[in-house]
């Protein structure tokens, strides 16, 4: 696959949350673009309305189910590359049921797996309940790499929406203005904050890109490798006023955890690893993968402050 060669695209989970960015990118970028949706969606007035849109854009919908085999493989002979978006409902064993008809399809010349985080290989020492998620990500590699299925796995870290928008504060999706804001320990350790349409446009740029064969993309936008207290600076600058803020210590956020219900634990999980643990602050080794900002230069990413204008 050369550069600028039109690829076939199959994105699986194209109507979720950032499903949608990557078929955009796919279409953007000139790509013939594939997404597959299940029967079920047309009950779904969002779902209809996501899938009719991105066929007015000129991608082509694809009736079929991760639980039906048949479908799932005729679908994937249709195109070249399989990029999965799926969420943690089939994040293992739907995304193995992809890979058996990747298998038997035996045309796939690149796929690229629901990762899209934290780099799973590098997160065998988290907690429960966020290794979870790690562990079954890591399970889909495995079975990848013992198939002998060409791929290319994305580690884009912090989506924006989620940790830049709320300056990492939970449950909410808006920068604070007033009021006090939460500094997890000391708020010194280095985190990388990606723009989720960004993160679709260097995915999408991997597929035909012989240097991410078998290998990981790290998203590391220089100018986004930042400290929660860097980033809280950044806002109180474009608001003009400083925030009061409250720190909280490691002790104190894993005695929060015992009593959090399921899910806003893995939350919590996820921000000790990277806020308490500082799990983003490494600097990248010669062999262990490849760095977006070397490798991509010419994307024009946004900027952590730009992103916080928007919500001036």
């Amino acid at each position: 696959m050369d550069d600028g060669e039109r690829i076939r695209v199959l994105i699986i989970g194209g109507t979720g949350y950032f499903g949608r960015r990557l078929v955009k990118a796919s279409l953007a970028l000139g790509h013939e673009t594939y997404v597959l949706y299940r029967a079920q969606a047309a009950s779904d007035i969002n779902k209809v309305e996501t899938l009719i849109s991105f066929k007015s854009e000129g991608a082509h919908l694809v009736e079929a189910s991760i639980d039906n085999h048949r479908s799932l493989v005729n679908a994937v002979k249709r195109v070249e590359v399989v990029i999965s978006a799926m969420g943690s409902e089939g994040l293992r064993e739907g995304q193995l049921k992809v890979i058996e008809a990747i298998k038997e399809a035996g045309t796939i010349k690149r796929f690229l797996p629901s990762e899209f985080g934290m780099d799973p290989d590098r997160m065998e020492h988290a907690i429960y309940p966020g290794n979870e998620v790690f562990s079954d990500k890591r399970a889909v590699r495995r079975a990848i790499e013992a198939a002998g299925i060409p791929y290319t796995y994305v580690s884009a870290n912090c989506y924006a929406g989620y940790f830049l928008a709320s300056l990492a504060q939970m449950e909410h999706f808006m920068p604070p203005r007033d009021g006090s804001l939460t500094v997890y320990g000391d708020g010194n350790k280095k985190v990388i904050w990606v723009d989720e349409d960004d993160i679709a446009t260097y995915t999408l740029s991997t597929i035909n890109d012989p240097r991410t064969l078998n290998t990981t993309l790290y998203l590391r936008p220089p100018a986004n490798v930042l400290s929660l207290n860097e980033v809280v600076a950044v806002w109180e600058r474009l608001i003009g006023k400083s925030l009061q803020k409250k720190n909280i210590n490691e002790e104190q956020w894993l005695q929060a955890m015992n009593g959090a219900p399921y899910q806003l634990r893995v939350v919590m999980a996820h921000i000790y690893q990277i806020f308490f643990r500082g799990d983003l602050d490494f600097e990248m080794t010669a062999g262990e993968g490849l760095d977006s900002s070397e490798l991509y230069p010419q994307v024009k990413y946004v900027t952590v402050e730009e992103y916080l204008q928007r919500f001036l």
